[in-house]
């Protein structure tokens, strides 16, 4: 199975709550202890097993850009890029 994890820019994110709702594996949740310096609540990811593969569905119905996904590939599924 992919593996993967993304990363959430605090500053950014306006706590509109998308990502929670279409995350297929329900690892990212908003905080209730603390607030942006715009005054949202920001989403957090929460995967401490690695759960996350990478989707990107987070990162595309995010409004504000504020999610990066990263799919993390192994070396013997690698393919060199070719210039």
């Amino acid at each position: 199975m992919a593996k993967g994890r993304i990363e959430i820019d605090e500053n950014l994110c306006k706590g509109c709550t998308l990502c929670t709702l279409v995350c297929p594996k329900d690892l990212i949740e908003m905080t209730e202890d603390r607030l942006t310096p715009r005054g949202y609540h920001p989403a957090v990811f929460i995967n401490p097993d690695l759960e996350c593969t990478g989707c990107g569905i987070c990162g595309v119905i995010c409004p504000d850009a504020s999610i990066t996904v990263y799919r993390l590939v192994s070396k013997e599924k690698a393919v060199p890029v070719r210039a």
